[in-house]
């Protein structure tokens, strides 16, 4: 499984890696939403794990730029906040899950979860 990191934290992005390191067959990364369509595009990941607050473009912006480019995207939230509005903008920009950074292990599980779904019967 390929997975697209986009976070403005570089500690947060090796917290990402370390906890679902066994998973991931390629890790890609960069650092704001304004490289998020250009890294998917050229890497055409699995997941995408997406921050929030980043700048100068932040992550609702740049999934809806991904969703529209390719709307089968699989785009995770991972954000700090924790408000029924954010949720509510992510779903509407075309995110499939909003996980808070403090549950951060629940994200093994969730894509554990699509990797089995994958493999052939």
């Amino acid at each position: 499984m390929n997975l697209l990191i986009v976070e403005d934290n570089e500690r947060m992005r090796r917290t990402i890696k370390s906890l679902i390191g066994d998973l991931i067959t390629q890790f890609y990364e960069c650092s704001d939403g304004s490289q998020a369509l250009a890294a998917y595009a050229e890497h055409q990941p699995d997941w995408v794990l997406m921050d929030i607050e980043m700048e100068p473009i932040d992550g609702l912006t740049a999934t809806r730029q991904i969703k529209a480019a390719y709307p089968d995207a699989r785009i995770i939230m991972v954000t700090n906040y924790d408000e029924p509005a954010l949720r509510e903008a992510a779903r509407a920009a075309g995110a499939c899950a909003y996980v808070l950074k403090e549950n951060l292990f629940t994200l093994p599980r969730m894509l554990r979860e699509y990797a089995d779904t994958r493999q052939p019967e």
